[in-house]
């Protein structure tokens, strides 16, 4: 496959620092032609926007995690706010709720997922949302903040059938990253079959999440055609044309 876009990736993260050249070359030699760099706070976020400028075919998104909610501050608020309108940011992202691990209190997360919805909103850039076990408070905030200018992708979808037709709804795009390679991902496969083809993004969200059969290992932008192969493979089409449709898809919603 070639013209492949990983849609969210974080090749900021420290796991890249001794080798991310040959990372980003085994990326282009796999078809990846872009790749949406995503923060999760501040040093990662000032990484990303950094690394978008040393790579033309880098795009950065800059938030905080709602892990690190707690210590979201004024200062953070200067910091994100600023570095939203470089001209390489693509995206507000990855912010929302996480309830798995609860590493900020619930109340702050929601705090902080608001804050970043309304700099989305005054920017016109789109949301990258991240959203893990948290799907009914996700649904609620973003149902009360309505229709964002530019939308936005809930990111690493993990929710149910129920939940991703109502972000389709809302004009939300569905991101799968490497669970749907799973053997037992029966459910998320099903989900890959009914989102329609043009509201349907892939990733790797890596170094996280990699898909069979590197499963164990870190993940890396490469492997994103292993992720187009599975829901190719689900839907009954050529890895190629889910390829397009997800690269056509991002570069929609990114305006890249």
């Amino acid at each position: 496959m070639t013209g492949l876009i990983d849609s969210h990736a974080h090749i900021n993260d420290p796991a890249f620092a001794n080798d991310l050249q040959a990372v980003l070359t085994r990326l282009q030699e796999a078809g990846v032609k872009a790749v949406i760099n995503v923060g999760y706070d501040i040093a990662s976020s000032r990484r990303a926007v950094e690394q978008a400028h040393g790579w033309s075919f880098i795009y950065a998104a800059v938030a905080v995690h709602p892990h690190d909610a707690v210590t979201f501050d004024a200062e953070a608020e200067a910091v994100i706010g600023g570095l939203a309108r470089d001209g390489r940011v693509v995206a507000i992202g990855e912010t929302g709720l996480d309830y798995y691990r609860n590493l900020s209190p619930r109340q702050r997360q929601q705090e902080v997922f608001r804050w970043h919805l309304e700099l989305a909103r005054s920017l016109r850039l789109p949301v990258i949302i991240h959203d893990r076990d948290a799907h009914g408070d996700t649904l609620r905030i973003l149902k009360k903040a309505g229709p964002l200018p530019a939308g936005g992708v809930l990111h690493c979808f993990s929710g149910s059938w129920e939940m991703a037709r109502e972000c389709l709804e809302m004009g939300f795009y569905i991101s799968l990253a490497g669970p749907v390679t799973f053997k037992n991902a029966t459910r998320l496969r099903e989900i890959a079959v009914r989102v329609p083809l043009e509201q349907l993004l892939i990733e790797t969200d890596c170094p996280y999440l990699t898909p069979e059969p590197y499963r164990g290992r870190r993940n890396e932008p490469a492997y994103v055609g292993l992720v187009a192969a599975a829901i190719a493979a689900a839907r009954g089409l050529a890895p190629e044309a889910v390829g397009e449709a997800t690269a056509a898809n991002a570069r929609r919603l990114f305006g890249i």
